[in-house]
């Protein structure tokens, strides 16, 4: 039950993050998230909604495990396995804030979905 919970609650981050990278990111909200001037936001809007597009694949496949229940283990498993390596990634690359935001919530769900295993 922690384990699910903890992988919708990544879903739902995720979600959030779609929406910021693939509707928002040339609005105020959407540059103070990423702290982006206007100029830039403006300038990478398609490559912002292209990753936005990436995070949704993430919802999708973690939305499917939990649709399978304990049948979807294993996409639980790899969907959460690919958020903490793009959350790793991002946090040495862009912002460390990405590993509180992104890594530490997958880790959890991801220790909580073994533990229950």
């Amino acid at each position: 039950m922690i384990a699910a919970f903890l992988t919708g609650l990544v879903a739902v981050i995720h979600v959030y993050i779609v929406i910021l990278e693939m509707v928002l990111w040339t609005t105020p909200r959407g540059r103070a998230a990423f702290g982006l001037t206007e100029e830039f936001a403006r300038q990478t809007k398609v490559l912002a909604a292209n990753q936005g597009l990436y995070n949704a694949f993430l919802v999708a496949g973690l939305v499917w495990g939990l649709w399978l229940g304990a049948a979807g283990f294993a996409i639980k498993l790899f969907f959460l396995g690919c958020v903490l390596v793009a959350g790793l990634f991002g946090a040495a690359t862009a912002s460390r804030k990405i590993l509180y935001v992104q890594a530490l919530p997958a880790a959890l769900a991801l220790a909580a979905l073994v533990a229950g295993y």
